[in-house]
């Protein structure tokens, strides 16, 4: 598919990973819709690059509904979805407060696999209806998966099992979606320079830099984008959840 050509969605598009996404969108030439729930960032971002700024909690499907229909109508289409928006969700089954609540873990799976399954369910019904192009394509589902999904650490339980349904789910909803022309593929990073790993102290970085055989350093947004538009403009790349992590494989803690 023609990278310069896409109508994205971008789920947690205001920041990070998703910014990133969207910001390589616009500057090749497509449209990109932002749908987060910091209004304030996406607006602030839509505005600067040129995108669509949509307010939506992907934990509710009635907004993922709403969003994707206010995104469509404002593109004029959608034929690319990245899932971006999510949570951290640490903490620890037996925690020094006592165990985890289920009220938590639910939580983070609401917001994170739930979330994105409400995401793909809404837009595929979008895509298939589109016309396809010389290779019979109508659009792209990109997941965010992560290396927690292989090596989850301690204090990461509910994170590694949202992470792992991601990656799970992503090889049967692209044989599904296979009659229609649509593919998914799920990118597993590994330790990114997000908002989150910014504000930590710079010796801290560093540290978690070098814990990636290489480079060694943590990952740039910019080289997810990257790997966004090569999956968007390689079509045999379907059903596979691909780690990007410098080939570091997770400690326990």
């Amino acid at each position: 598919m023609n990278f310069s050509r896409t109508m994205a969605v971008i789920t947690g598009g205001a920041s990070g990973l998703g910014k990133a996404v969207a910001e390589r969108v616009v500057a090749a030439g497509g449209k990109a819709a932002i749908l987060d729930l910091q209004e304030a960032a996406g607006q602030s971002l839509a505005a600067e690059i040129g995108a669509y700024f949509v307010k939506c909690d992907v934990a509710v499907e009635s907004d993922v509904v709403a969003a994707t229909e206010a995104a469509r109508q404002a593109m004029g289409g959608i034929n690319l979805l990245v899932n971006c928006a999510g949570v951290v969700g640490a903490g620890k089954l037996l925690g020094k407060d006592g165990p985890m609540s289920g009220a938590f873990f639910e939580k983070v799976v609401r917001i994170n696999l739930v979330g994105t399954f409400l995401c793909d369910k809404a837009v595929a019904s979008v895509m298939q209806n589109n016309a396809p192009n010389e290779d019979g394509e109508r659009g792209v589902i990109i997941h965010t998966a992560s290396v927690a999904a292989f090596e989850g650490q301690i204090g990461q339980v509910a994170y590694s099992a949202t992470k792992a349904g991601i990656a799970g789910m992503t090889l049967p909803i692209a044989r599904e979606l296979a009659k229609f022309g649509i593919r998914c593929v799920a990118i597993a990073p590994g330790i990114f320079m997000t908002p989150m790993l910014a504000s930590l102290p710079q010796d801290v970085q560093d540290s978690l830099g070098k814990q990636v055989p290489f480079p060694p350093r943590l990952g740039k947004p910019a080289e997810f984008a990257q790997m966004v538009q090569s999956i968007v403009e390689i079509p045999t790349l379907n059903g596979e959840t691909i780690r990007l992590d410098g080939a570091i494989r997770m400690a326990p803690r």
